[in-house]
């Protein structure tokens, strides 16, 4: 019970929490679904997007990694942030996307949406919204 305690405790702290309408919670999680994308197969792009994206939220990159699948050239990858991650996976052959981006603390990360927007160049943007680890 120790360490859960010391979790529970950091998470109390105004650097990692979010207080809005009346709710304190650890993170926003956005889940985006891009249809009739562009780039889908161009890892250097997807890169070239995500650096911008975290870039434009004001978040902390530690690291990118993204994988080719053959025989279709979908790309699945994630970059690891200070304050959480952003993931990808796309379906080429369906010219659709799934991205993933979780953040906490004061980070925005709406702020990624024109940035994705812009870079995959979708006919349509879905996006939902997930208040993650409401606290008591």
């Amino acid at each position: 019970m120790r360490n859960q305690s010391a979790v529970i405790e950091r998470m109390e702290s105004d650097e990692f929490c979010i207080c809005e309408d009346g709710l304190k919670f650890a993170g926003r999680h956005l889940i985006i679904e891009l249809w009739k994308a562009r780039y889908l197969t161009d890892p250097a792009r997807i890169r070239e997007i995500f650096i911008k994206a975290i870039d434009n939220c004001g978040a902390t990159m530690l690291g990118i990694d993204l994988h080719v699948f053959s025989p279709n050239g979908g790309v699945s990858g994630v970059a690891i942030l200070k304050e959480s991650h952003i993931s990808i996976h796309t379906w080429p052959e369906y010219e659709y996307a799934a991205v993933d981006i979780f953040v906490c603390g004061t980070i925005n990360p709406r702020l990624t949406l024109p940035v994705l927007d812009k870079g995959f160049q979708p006919k349509r943007i879905e996006v939902r919204e997930i208040r993650r680890g409401i606290l008591p």
